[in-house]
């Protein structure tokens, strides 16, 4: 949900479309284990960080749900609570300490072992969209088109909704 495009305009002009991607997040009857992991980067300046916060499916690499906002532990609530409706059974992590204090510990490891995918992902989106390149002369300017071209960006190549 994009909050700032809400915020900008008339809620009688908005028109929603809900689609459901086909057999994206069916999981049911897998190992229900899932990576989250969170990337930095930043708007205007350095100091003005942005985080993107994502869960993948650890048995597909399929993502399952991501965040965008800073590094806080109601950012990490909110995309904890997209993944409720999968009845996740274990969580792979880094030892970021929201995580520690919002997860189950006998659901919980912490370790890079089992965070390939993520990471990838990760690498991936760095090298395709350059404004989150850690040395580049291009930024974004404002937090509303950062948000922006990742969402487009996360919702065409990850989940097939051209927007």
């Amino acid at each position: 949900m994009n909050r700032d495009f809400l915020v900008t305009n008339k809620s009688e002009e908005i028109v929603i479309d809900i689609l459901k991607v086909k057999n994206y997040h069916d999981i049911s009857g897998k190992d229900t284990s899932v990576e989250m992991d969170e990337m930095w980067s930043y708007v205007g300046s350095k100091s003005n960080q942005r985080w993107l916060w994502r869960a993948i499916d650890l048995a597909t690499g399929k993502v399952l749900a991501y965040v965008l906002g800073k590094r806080r532990d109601e950012v990490f609530l909110e995309l904890k609570g997209l993944l409720e409706p999968f009845g996740m059974a274990r969580f792979y992590t880094d030892d970021w300490g929201a995580y520690e204090r919002h997860l189950d510990p006998e659901k919980y490891i912490v370790g890079k072992q089992n965070m390939q995918k993520i990471e990838r992902k990760h690498l991936m989106l760095r090298t395709r969209i350059k404004r989150l390149v850690r040395k580049t002369i291009c930024f974004s300017k404002l937090g509303q088109m950062h948000d922006i071209v990742m969402g487009l960006f996360v919702n065409r190549y990850e989940f097939g909704v051209a927007v």
